[in-house]
């Protein structure tokens, strides 16, 4: 595709990786943070360093946000709707809920600009890798223009539907992995107190029903799958703050259509448990030390 300007506001441990494989595509990326850690890693990555949000999206094609919270992005978006040129697309690559994306789109469309939600999947290693799976959600049209640009940063594009549609798929799959990661760990605890050896029970499990990414991938504990976190005293990948984010922001939207999820709540409840125990910078894995009874 053609190079592109392209304004990237948030450059932390995801959006950094992201901004610095569009500069290896031969994009043109202006990128701002408010961590002077984060603007230093990225302009060593070749993005140029804008002295703030505005600047960043200075003559843009494409404007990227990779931020914490919908609140974030509702005043990002905000301010710089009426700064970007005509015809800019934006691109939300944040976690946040719903409802904030759809308001997030209804700023965009208020300035005619084009607009997806594309959340991602596959955490630091795929931002850096360049895997990220995004699930996107806005009109046709603008999916046909953010495509070329999420392919760079990811293997997988889905267009799931039209406005907040990416970041309800986010939801409900994160939603799936935390319980299926609850449920592995409860397995290999269980397991150990029955005297059955970790690598009997994985190789009895990654080869039948059980089988599913939190194990075969993701293993808590370590030996099976040696890239897995466990192998590296649960420095995360996915840290489980963020897994509690993720489900809290899936019980949000629960309870705002009235869905029954009641996995989905004990899990945010575990996890939430976990996080106030101080263990919320490890990676979601480790929460088999919880259900291990070693806090």
């Amino acid at each position: 595709m053609a190079s592109s300007k392209i304004g990237f506001i948030g450059l932390g441990n995801m959006g950094g990786p992201m901004a610095a494989n569009l500069v290896k595509a031969g994009h043109e990326v202006r990128g701002f943070d408010l961590s002077q850690a984060s603007l230093d890693s990225a302009r060593a990555d070749g993005v140029t360093i804008a002295s703030s949000a505005a600047e960043a999206v200075k003559e843009a094609d494409a404007v990227v946000t990779m931020l914490p919270a919908g609140a974030h992005v509702l005043k990002v978006w905000s301010e710089l709707a009426s700064l970007v040129p005509d015809g800019t697309l934006l691109i939300d690559s944040s976690t946040i809920d719903v409802d904030s994306a759809r308001k997030a789109h209804d700023i965009a469309a208020a300035r005619k600009l084009a607009a997806v939600d594309a959340p991602v999947s596959g955490g630091v290693g795929g931002a850096k890798a360049g895997t990220l799976t995004f699930m996107v959600g806005g009109t046709g049209e603008a999916f046909a223009r953010a495509e070329p640009l999420l392919n760079v940063m990811g293997k997988r594009v889905v267009h799931c539907g039209t406005a907040g549609a990416g970041q309800a798929a986010k939801i409900c799959n994160n939603m799936i992995l935390g319980i299926s990661m609850v449920g592995v760990c409860e397995a290999f605890a269980l397991g150990e107190k029955l005297g059955l050896s970790q690598q009997a029970l994985y190789d009895v499990a990654s080869t039948s029903s059980g089988q599913c990414w939190s194990l075969t991938s993701y293993c808590p504990v370590p030996g099976p799958v040696p890239t897995s976190p466990a192998n590296n005293d649960y420095k995360p990948g996915f840290a489980a703050a963020l897994m509690l984010k993720d489900l809290k922001l899936a019980q949000a939207a629960a309870n705002a259509v009235g869905a029954n999820t009641p996995l989905g709540a004990e899990a945010a409840q575990l996890y939430s448990l976990f996080d106030g125990l101080g263990h919320g910078i490890e990676d979601f894995s480790a929460i088999i030390r919880l259900l291990r009874g070693k806090h």
